[in-house]
């Protein structure tokens, strides 16, 4: 897993961010269920998918903005 950094993400287009979004639940589901196996990096995953998901809400609100 690598770490996605805001740059990145706001270089994405929406339907990639939709998509990456998907993966990383999938991916924190997965990484929960095997919490009890060692290694997890569900602080990370979920630091990702909060960044996606202020990027998103920082653009919606930007276009309602420009209404």
């Amino acid at each position: 897993m690598t770490t996605l950094k805001i740059k990145e993400l706001a270089k994405m287009s929406k339907e990639e961010k939709e998509k990456k979004l998907k993966e990383l639940k999938l991916e924190l589901v997965k990484t929960k269920t095997n919490a009890s196996k060692g290694g997890s990096n569900k602080m990370e995953i979920k630091k990702i998918i909060a960044r996606i998901m202020t990027l998103n809400t920082k653009e919606n609100s930007e276009v309602l903005n420009k209404k």
